[in-house]
């Protein structure tokens, strides 16, 4: 493969960061002279690597000391897929431009039966949760180019999230200091318990689905709610104190 590979920082003391068209082989650690750098101190010095065989991408835990993980489980030796998510020390890194990810869900889309965002295959207390990843195939369509205009002058585009072909909302422009803090708080906060809600996560060999206890579909049904309850705030306000 002639292209490099593109890793985006989940979570993590790098999280929003991405490292675009990496050229293989990619090491991954905390010392200088890795490919992928992370500022991760429960990261090793060399920590992993992905190399390229024939049509796949091959990640190998280099004996690091905290272990590697790619959806949820410990590994040593894995082929790595667009959407795979890499767990090193305290950093979670999601492999595969938005593109790359979106072109797998697409060719995934003949073996989804009923499309949706919200399709699962169970929905046992007892025995977890079961998602059907190929549902969002359908949601993503053909045209993956979408712009935001934030000021006039920047644009958010590759490196920048999305949901199917929708343009992303502007972002609020010229807070104040304090109000920028409180945004970022409410960001974070979420973040954070989505975080904490998918770090069991564990996948198929294949990746065509993830497993989620019913306790963390909980958790992040729980941050949807409270998403709701802010958007809610926001168009109604309560009337303040004179």
């Amino acid at each position: 493969m002639a292209h490099g590979v593109t890793f985006q920082v989940l979570d993590g003391i790098d999280k929003g960061r991405v490292f675009r068209d990496l050229p293989v082989p990619v090491t991954i650690g905390r010392e200088e002279g890795n490919i992928l750098r992370l500022n991760d101190e429960r990261v090793s010095r060399y920590h992993a690597k992905v190399q390229t065989d024939s049509d796949d991408f091959i990640l190998t835990d280099l004996e690091s000391t905290n272990g590697t993980k790619v959806n949820g489980n410990i590994v040593q030796i894995r082929r790595l897929r667009f959407g795979d998510r890499v767990s090193v020390g305290r950093s979670l890194l999601l492999f595969g431009s938005n593109e790359e990810i979106a072109a797998r869900m697409a060719g995934m889309a003949g073996s989804a039966t009923k499309p949706s965002l919200t399709s699962l295959s169970k929905m046992d207390p007892n025995d977890g949760m079961t998602i059907q990843t190929t549902s969002m195939a359908d949601e993503v369509g053909n045209s993956l180019d979408f712009e935001v205009d934030l000021d006039g002058k920047a644009n958010l585009t590759r490196d920048a999230l999305f949901i199917g072909n929708r343009a992303l909302p502007p972002m609020p422009l010229k807070l104040t200091p304090s109000q920028a803090a409180r945004f970022a708080e409410i960001i974070d906060f979420m973040h954070q318990g989505l975080t904490e809600a998918t770090e069991n996560i564990l996948a198929k060999d294949d990746g065509t689905q993830v497993t989620l206890e019913f306790n963390d579909w909980q958790k992040i049904v729980a941050v949807q709610m409270l998403l709701a309850r802010y958007l809610r705030f926001i168009a109604e306000p309560p009337e303040l104190e004179e």
